[in-house]
C-alpha cells in the first residue's frame, strides 16, 4: 500500500523519476523508429566524424572524474554513498562508450 502513496509523500522525487522514465522511453521508441526514416539531422551529426574526438574526450573525463571521485568516497559499510555513484558511474560510461562506438562504426 505504501507504493501507491508515494506519490503524495514525496511528490518532487516522484515527478522526476517520471521525466526520467518518460525520455527513457522517448530515446527508445525514437530509436525504434529511426529504422522508418531515412537518416534523421541528429544521427548524422551523432556519426559525424568530429563526435569520434568528442566522445573521446568525454570518455577521458569520465574515467578521470570517476576514477578520482570513487577514490574519495568512503567505502565503509553498506550505508556509504560508494555504490551510488559507482552505479552512476557505470550506466553514464556505457552510454558515453555506445556514443563513441556509434560515432566510430557509423561513418
Amino acid at each position: 500500500m505504501q507504493l501507491f502513496t508515494v506519490i503524495f509523500q514525496q511528490p518532487i522525487p516522484f515527478g522526476i523519476s517520471l521525466v526520467l522514465a518518460a525520455t527513457i522511453v522517448l530515446i527508445v521508441l525514437r530509436a525504434a523508429m529511426a529504422a522508418e526514416e531515412r537518416r534523421p539531422r541528429w544521427v548524422r551529426f551523432i556519426t559525424s566524424s568530429n563526435m569520434r574526438i568528442l566522445f573521446t574526450l568525454l570518455f577521458v573525463g569520465w574515467a578521470v572524474v570517476f576514477g578520482i571521485g570513487l577514490q574519495l568516497v568512503p567505502q565503509e559499510g553498506a550505508n556509504s554513498p560508494y555504490g551510488g555513484i559507482a552505479l552512476i558511474a557505470m550506466f553514464s560510461g556505457f552510454f558515453i562508450m555506445m556514443g563513441f562506438l556509434w560515432a566510430v562504426i557509423g561513418e
